[in-house]
């Protein structure tokens, strides 16, 4: 059987292309599976993941033949929110490389990552309710997290689907990139990531999504463990030696 995923890899990051060309990479079980093999590995070795399409198409949402089949104990068992909440949760940050189509589930697998990327071909919704259903892999809560209420409202309730300019404006995605350079400032990105101390970056990250009233508490926890790392004394030296040498 075909695999529905590139996977390709180094020491700090994982590179993950979404390839189902023929469906445009619509999300089906076996991609859903094989996404939570990825996560299996970054969880037991944490490193940066960049998820990307392929052939000019990030995800144009959940098959829509197999989705057709589903029914009440499929939509309970929460096949596909449950892998985004996975890789949402993951320990280090998720980019999210975004070209051409990212509708539906593919739009929610993008809400599921830190940082979104994305091509002046890019057109990002969720279109769900004009299929009888409803965005149920994280769109409802995390969109308006995202765009604020009257955007989100307007995208989960009218359909609207946003130009790459239009998400550029919402602040969607952080920035639009030819698509022949969209990788390329994944990786640089990735790389910015990777010049911070690791532990720092996963800690950051988890206290981010904390909820409100988890604050100051979990900081000031968080800031404990890192106050006695060797990486703080190293690095806060290797700032005063450049200074002092300055």
């Amino acid at each position: 059987m075909a695999t529905a995923l590139r996977i390709t890899g180094g020491p700090d990051r994982v590179v993950v292309e979404l390839h189902r060309p023929e469906v445009r990479n619509a999300i089906d079980r076996q991609m859903v599976d094989e996404l939570h093999g990825v996560c299996d590995d970054l969880e037991r070795a944490p490193r940066t993941l960049i998820l990307a399409g392929s052939d000019g198409v990030f995800a144009s949402g959940a098959d829509i033949a197999e989705l057709r089949e589903r029914r009440r104990d499929d939509a309970l068992a929460g096949i596909n929110s449950t892998l985004f909440t996975r890789i949402a949760r993951l320990p280090m940050p998720v980019i999210a490389a975004l070209d051409g189509y990212a509708l539906g589930g593919g739009a929610e697998l993008a809400f599921a990552a830190d940082f979104r990327l994305g091509t002046p071909r890019l057109t990002i919704g969720n279109p769900e309710t004009g299929l009888g259903i409803l965005p149920a892999a994280g769109a409802t809560w995390r969109l308006k997290e995202l765009v604020g209420e009257p955007l989100a409202m307007e995208i989960l309730l009218a359909g609207r689907i946003l130009t790459a300019e239009e998400a550029l404006a919402a602040r969607l995605i952080s920035a639009i990139h030819a698509p022949e350079d969209l990788l390329q400032a994944a990786y640089d990105l990735a790389d910015r990531i990777g010049r911070q101390d690791p532990l720092a970056v996963r800690i950051t990250k988890s206290v981010f999504h904390a909820p409100r009233e988890a604050h100051p508490v979990i900081d000031q926890l968080a800031q404990a463990v890192l106050f006695e790392s060797e990486a703080k004394f190293d690095r806060m030296q290797r700032f005063l030696d450049r200074k002092k040498g300055s």
